[in-house]
């Protein structure tokens, strides 16, 4: 079922999102974000649930994305979307003109009755305190990754979801994409025998942020994706950061983790990198299974079958051809806004969860830890040196 690897070809992936598409039917309303942050980072939009045949399709979904002009658009096609806000009223009207849907405010979207749930990706500062008012008001939400900018603020919102009754979904996209999917599926049949090592690279120039790091920007996706693999939380962590932009707030962070079973892992990641590069690397006992997400999607999983056997004081390895395995074309955003929006209407627990959410919480808590704890220093100028220490649960 494996066809042979051959081309080096490369291309990004994402979103799919048609320049002025046409409105249709579709509504929204919408509410506004933080003042004084940068275009992008401080949009919400709000949704319809889709209802199931026969029943009264008056319940409405509300959403707030960083990202906002992607979930608008999923959330449109779906027949979803029912409310945008943001900071801006002209940029809310363009989405709403382009989208369908009434412009609206943060206060209107908590005050509606009959909103099913928010979706919210506004700055990572103000996810906490958005989220925790929308569950208060009776809503499902969805938070843009990170959840929270510490696991204080994320137990908050856990405790609010449990007393609402409501449920969270954190937006760890990658765990919805296909050839993640399908690379559970391949280590879950034996492919690569048994899983004993895992890296993570996610590497590209900018998008850099003044307010939070690469270890709550970049890493909850990759933490996530090392948490489903390994079935559980790291024994322990250790991690390095850099600052070069902006002194304080870490650019590079290199994390190594030790899981249960003598297995290992480890990220890399990193906003100021020249080259792209988002890829996981999966070593098993059989065999490794190479996730390249820049690659086209006819070959973004590789299967690597090279062999060793001791061989004396060595080892003698016997290489073997590369093989792509297949993957149905799909994308993952609309894959994740389409979770979201069939567990507000089913009441089913989304895939990533506020349990879920807290685990990834608290291993990236335990990063900034690990950076923190042996103290910060400064280069002449203001970049912060390279700083290290381990951390270690009991």
């Amino acid at each position: 079922p494996y066809r042979r690897a051959a081309s080096d070809r490369q291309c990004s992936s994402g979103c799919r999102v048609p320049l002025g598409e046409p409105r249709g039917d579709r509504r929204a309303r919408t509410g506004e974000g933080r003042e004084g942050e940068a275009a992008g980072g401080d949009h919400a939009v709000a949704s319809r649930r889709v209802a199931p045949a026969g029943e009264d399709d008056d319940d409405e979904i509300v959403v707030a994305p960083a990202d906002a002009r992607c979930l608008e658009h999923h959330l449109g096609q779906l027949g979803a979307l029912a409310q945008i806000a943001d900071q801006h009223p002209e940029r809310a009207a363009a989405f709403a003109d382009e989208f369908g849907g009434a412009v609206s405010s943060i206060d209107a979207i908590a005050d509606t009755d009959d909103l099913d749930g928010v979706m919210i990706a506004t700055p990572a500062f103000t996810h906490a305190a958005l989220a925790c008012r929308a569950l208060a008001a009776g809503r499902h939400v969805y938070v843009e990754k990170p959840l929270a900018m510490s696991l204080a603020e994320a137990t908050r919102i856990a405790d609010f979801a449990r007393k609402a009754d409501r449920k969270v979904m954190v937006g760890h996209l990658i765990r919805y994409h296909a050839a993640f999917i399908a690379l559970q599926t391949e280590i879950a049949a034996g492919t690569i025998g048994d899983v004993r090592h895992v890296v993570a690279n996610r590497l590209a120039m900018g998008r850099i942020r003044r307010n939070e790091s690469v270890i709550h920007d970049l890493c909850p996706h990759d933490t996530s994706l090392l948490l489903a693999l390994m079935g559980g939380e790291p024994e322990s962590v250790s991690c390095a950061g850099v600052c070069h932009v902006t002194p304080g707030i870490i650019d590079h962070v290199s994390a190594s983790f030790a899981f249960s079973g003598s297995r290992t892992a480890s990220i890399n990641t990193s906003w100021i990198s020249p080259y792209k590069e988002h890829r996981l690397t999966a070593f098993g006992s059989t065999g490794s299974i190479v996730f390249d997400d820049t690659r086209p999607w006819s070959e973004k999983l590789t299967l690597f079958r090279d062999e060793m056997t001791p061989a004396g004081d060595g080892v003698d390895i016997k290489r073997a051809e590369p093989a792509f395995i297949p993957v149905a074309e799909s994308e993952p955003l609309r894959a994740e806004v389409s979770h979201f929006v069939d567990c507000c209407a089913a009441g089913n627990t989304p895939l990533t969860d506020i349990n879920e959410g807290l685990a990834v919480q608290r291993v990236l808590e335990r990063m900034t830890e690990s950076i923190t704890a042996f103290g910060q220093t400064h280069t002449p100028g203001g970049l912060a040196a390279t700083i290290r220490d381990e951390t270690k649960t009991a």
